[in-house]
């Protein structure tokens, strides 16, 4: 199942996603929000992120303007490994290399098209492993409150 919410300003670029979604006949559970009427990017963020981290979905799509700020906000949550993309080859990295189980986007900087070309590549695309697991590994450690430093 993909988890996927927005705000305001990512709500007219969700269709497009969930069209991908559909497309590849893979579940999905949309945590909102539901209207234009403005909200705060960070509590859709959360909503999406804790069911990534609980594993309730297996992975995270988010939306908000620029995808910066949500994407941000899901970063937050531990377990999240959240990138934000606008172009295909950064999606495709973030998910062979370092495994990202969240994808944020930004519907004032991707249009429709490109979105759902990105939302197609981050989704078909799978880790690596190998050399990347280490430093993935890196990052969850850091994620726990850890240091990599000796």
């Amino acid at each position: 199942m993909i988890a996927i919410g927005c705000d305001h300003a990512g709500i007219d670029l969700k269709p497009h996603v969930i069209a991908v979604l559909e497309e590849l006949n893979l579940p999905y559970r949309d945590f909102g929000t539901f209207t234009h009427d403005r909200v705060d990017y960070p509590v859709y963020g959360e909503l999406a992120a804790r069911a990534v981290a609980s594993g309730e979905c297996e992975l995270g799509i988010i939306m908000c303007g620029t995808g910066v700020g949500i994407g941000i906000a899901a970063n937050k949550v531990q377990g999240i490994r959240c990138v934000m993309c606008s172009d295909c080859y950064s999606a495709l990295m973030s998910r062979e290399h370092n495994d990202a189980n969240m994808l944020s986007m930004g519907a004032r900087v991707v249009g429709s098209e490109l979105a759902k070309m990105i939302v197609r590549t981050w989704l078909t695309a799978t880790f690596n492993g190998e050399r990347h697991a280490r430093r993935v590994a890196q990052i969850a450690t850091l994620d726990a409150g850890g240091t990599l430093q000796p």
